[in-house]
């Protein structure tokens, strides 16, 4: 039995990866769980599953956490986050933490030779560098959650690395794919957070709308699969059901197909390198592609005029070491502005790109990124509120 600890455990990705877990009581464990403000969501999971150690953002939540589950281990903050991750008995850390904040008990994890199911894009981007190095060091496997990245792996398994030309990232547009200029900048957050066809936390669905969550998924691809930015391409696909291509050098082309649910590569990233089995199971070809008798299958080049996140994204990735985790930070801080009504949608790229040009890059080890995301949160945050920063 695989034991698990959840980084995030209240959001999307961690609920839906619960679901997996009670789905396949004899396969997992959960041992840790971890997560921000939903304490009454937290509680519950905590008297469902029983974990040894569980963490909470703030020290007054852990109290009420401690009261609920006298059992556990409750602790909270970076100390909470740091012991999840090692001292949980953990065999696999489920990474399904908003931006940073794990980042820290991640490198921990991979440094301690624990394996890491990562679905938080921006560990990867910030550290990735650095991370995959610890990963090479010290065994650590580090499995894939987004379902593009979870795609690629599985196009990968058994091939020849140096027979892999490139890879195609698919992205579903978003809700504002055919939307000109002028329709853009007048988008709302209600707008933005109706996602055509994944269920996603807020910042993980305004990301899509700006296609900066595929920008971000670019650059962790180069991470993950050391491949240079010019041999990771994106692709519209509408009907997301490709999730990936790979393309080998002899002219042949792998792709992975599955329903547009992300509990299937949460529980690849989990049970791998075995499988788990669905009930009912989906083997009717017609109904995965979307059912009629010719079901289409489209794919469409992003719009770098409408769409300039995934632009900023290679950007930062060309630039190397902090600047991808610059990108990252200041994006973060413009989402909550966008979603708080202090800027428009079309300022977020703005505030991003700005951070950006007044940033001077370093190599990004774990320092140099704490440092680089610290600094590209207050430069983002003065841009974005500048009548409230200078009353400070």
């Amino acid at each position: 039995m695989k034991r698990v600890a959840i980084l995030g455990s209240t959001g999307s990705i961690g609920t839906q990866a619960l679901d997996v877990i009670a789905a396949n009581p004899g396969r997992f464990r959960v041992v840790a769980l971890a997560a921000g403000r939903r304490t009454d969501r937290l509680i519950e999971q905590a008297r469902a599953f029983a974990p040894a150690v569980i963490s909470t953002a703030e020290a007054a939540d852990a109290a009420r956490v401690r009261g609920a589950a006298p059992a556990a281990r409750v602790e909270s903050g970076r100390r909470g986050l740091l012991a999840c991750a090692l001292e949980s008995g953990a065999d696999i850390v489920l990474a399904a933490t908003d931006g940073a904040v794990a980042m820290e008990a991640v490198f921990a994890a991979v440094r301690g030779g624990i394996d890491v199911a990562l679905a938080n894009k921006e560990v990867v981007v910030s550290l990735g560098e650095a991370l995959m190095t610890e990963a090479a060091a010290s065994g650590a496997r580090i499995l894939p959650v987004d379902s593009e990245h979870s795609a690629i792996f599985q196009c990968l398994l058994g091939e020849d690395r140096a027979r892999l030309h490139s890879i195609v990232l698919t992205a579903s547009g978003g809700p504002f794919w055919e939307y000109g200029p002028e329709e853009l900048a007048g988008v709302t957050v209600a707008g933005a957070l109706r996602h055509p066809t994944w269920q996603m936390g807020t910042k993980n669905t305004i990301d899509s709308a700006t296609l900066m969550n595929k920008g971000l998924e670019a650059i962790e691809a180069c991470r993950l699969f050391a491949l240079p930015p010019e041999r990771v391409r994106v692709l519209v696909h509408r009907q997301s059901v490709v999730h990936g291509l790979a393309i080998f050098t002899d002219g042949s082309v792998k792709a992975q197909l599955a329903a547009p649910d992300m509990r299937l590569p949460i529980g690849y990233a989990l049970a791998f390198p075995e499988r788990l089995e669905t009930s009912p199971l989906p083997l009717e070809p017609l109904a995965l592609l979307g059912g009629g008798e010719h079901p289409v299958l489209t794919f469409e080049e992003p719009d770098p005029e409408r769409f300039p996140c995934l632009a900023l994204a290679y950007r930062a990735l060309r630039a190397g070491g902090t600047a991808t985790a610059v990108l990252s930070a200041a994006n973060e801080v413009a989402v909550r502005a966008f979603v708080d009504g202090e800027i428009g949608f079309t300022e977020i790229p703005r505030l991003v790109g700005a951070a950006l040009d007044a940033h001077e890059a370093e190599e990004a080890t774990l320092e140099t990124v704490r440092r680089a995301d610290a600094w590209a949160r207050s430069f983002a945050e003065r841009t974005a509120r500048p009548r409230h920063s200078s009353t400070q």
